[in-house]
């Protein structure tokens, strides 16, 4: 029984053996799977050479001319004026922006010019009989005084003697005190020194001011400046003087402007020189972001291309015979979204977009779509 079972398993293994060696030669005989290559779409643009105008941009930050920020030089209490301190407020040239309660100080300058006025009046005897040729030019100014006025110029001595005589009395003493009160009685109302706008308010109406405090920001906002940075390579296209012309961020707006100052100093981290460009127009605000266009000469024979085609910064693919091949250029001047370059023949087929996984001899199909850049 044992070999019967032996035999059988051995014609099993025999006979599994001669099938399975006919599906590995059936197998064999069969022709391998085509893969249909995937040839991509390209567009591109012709090359032709010609003179192109390099523009250098810049950019910085709108900062108003005329502009100050304001501290109190005395103290007291802000008081309300007939236009609110806020920022967006106007005021015209000569109006009172802010003004501070003098009533102390104001009565402590009529005692000082009611002082003045005692010590006039005091030496006019001695005046008539020491110096009667001088006694009309001292009534005069004493009929003249006034105390709710600036007081006026004390009258020109003649001679030593009476220069002496004046001085000795206290009169010129008590004079220049009660200027120096006028001058700081003038600092409880700040007047607006040109028409302008409030930018930053850091007091109200009631708060106790103190001397040297910050109040707030006064601006001009029809008349800015621009700081921009250029390499210092490019230093002889900024000239004193020189117009130029300003964009905003979307290019949807343009302006004129001047150079008026240029930095002597070059930056020793960045290698670029400072130049303030003067610009005047409408909707403009400080703190406004713009770029400014500076044109250099024309670079000849050359052409331009978008800075992402670029390959290790000095290659580009060109398609040649359905095959894309990579070449050698010379970047000559980058911009912030272009590269003119020079080294490319007339004629040439150049990619106008990249296209990814892109390698030497990679098969491609032209676009018939009108594609420039």
């Amino acid at each position: 029984m044992r070999k019967i079972i032996t035999i059988i398993l051995a014609v099993v293994l025999v006979a599994g053996s001669i099938f399975f060696a006919k599906y590995l030669i059936d197998n064999k005989n069969k022709p391998k799977p085509k893969f249909e290559k995937i040839v991509k779409t390209v567009f591109i643009d012709t090359v032709k050479n010609t003179s192109i105008p390099l523009i250098i941009t810049a950019n910085g930050n709108l900062i108003a001319k005329n502009k100050i920020d304001l501290y109190s030089e005395v103290q007291g209490v802000l008081k309300t004026t007939s236009k609110e301190f806020k920022p967006g407020t106007k005021f015209n040239k000569g109006e009172t922006i802010i003004k501070i309660n003098s009533d102390e100080f104001y009565t402590n300058l009529q005692a000082q010019k009611s002082n003045l006025f005692n010590n006039l009046t005091s030496i006019m005897p001695d005046i008539r009989l020491d110096f009667p040729n001088e006694y009309l030019k001292w009534q005069n100014y004493l009929q003249n005084f006034d105390f709710n006025k600036s007081i006026d110029k004390l009258p020109e001595t003649t001679s030593e003697k009476e220069k002496f005589f004046i001085s000795g009395r206290g009169i010129v003493t008590s004079y220049y005190n009660v200027k120096n009160l006028e001058v700081k009685l003038s600092k409880y109302n700040l007047r607006a020194p040109f028409s302008g706008i409030i930018t930053e308010s850091m007091v109200n109406p009631g708060t106790l001011v103190r001397s040297g405090q910050k109040l707030g920001e006064f601006i001009d906002p029809t008349i800015f400046e621009a700081a921009i940075s250029v390499k210092s390579e490019f230093k002889e296209l900024l000239q004193i003087g020189k117009n130029v012309t300003l964009f905003n961020l979307e290019k949807s707006k343009s302006w004129d402007g001047k150079v008026i100052r240029i930095n002597g100093k070059v930056d020793a981290s960045t290698q670029t020189i400072t130049a303030y460009i003067e610009v005047i127009g409408k909707d403009l605000k400080e703190g406004q972001y713009l770029e400014v266009a500076l044109e250099a000469k024309a670079e000849e024979n050359a052409y331009q291309v978008s800075r992402n085609l670029l390959i290790e910064n000095s290659k580009l693919y060109i398609v040649k015979d359905s095959v894309l091949d990579l070449v050698t250029i010379n970047p000559v001047f980058e911009s912030k979204k272009t590269v003119v370059v020079k080294g490319l023949e007339n004629g040439t087929l150049v990619l106008s977009k990249p296209v990814p996984g892109a390698h030497i001899g990679m098969l491609v199909k032209v676009s018939t779509e009108n594609n420039n850049q």
